[in-house]
């Protein structure tokens, strides 16, 4: 299994985005869960994506949709949720994008030695089961 290291200046590799699904799905299998998983670059480009059998379809755009919401915003979906509630600072932003905004748990940025290269984002079970798979697939925090 490929591991992200700093030494990666030039960004995200095919490799790593395979491996960081791999580990979510497992992850999500451990669970008893089925999960779509998708892996973008700093450019919001998909670089690997999948969805297990039973996954429902919706979780093919949401998983997608949570990983270009972490890119963009720079910090997990999870985060955003207190953020976004009626009277809160940003109420609403969930609406930008053309509605891809997710402001619940499941996508997660990718950063190696500091610097952004990507996000993963995970849907399928619960919110916090999501961010759970998206932060396996990262893997721990040293191997970035």
């Amino acid at each position: 299994m490929s591991r992200l290291t700093a030494s990666q200046s030039a960004g995200l590799t095919l490799s790593a985005a395979r491996a960081i699904v791999a580990r979510a799905l497992a992850h999500a299998e451990r669970l008893g869960i089925a999960v779509s998983c998708a892996v973008v670059d700093s450019g919001d480009q998909l670089v690997a994506f999948e969805r297990m059998d039973g996954a429902d379809l919706v979780t093919i755009s949401l998983a997608r949709d949570k990983a270009f919401t972490a890119l963009v915003n720079h910090m997990p979906t999870s985060e955003l949720a207190p953020l976004v509630q009626p009277g809160a600072e940003f109420y609403g932003y969930d609406s930008l994008a053309g509605g891809r905004m997710i402001v619940f748990g499941g996508g997660l940025p990718i950063e190696i030695a500091g610097v952004l290269v990507g996000a993963v984002g995970v849907s399928g079970g619960s919110a916090e089961q999501d961010e759970a798979c998206a932060a396996t697939g990262l893997g721990a925090a040293s191997a970035l």
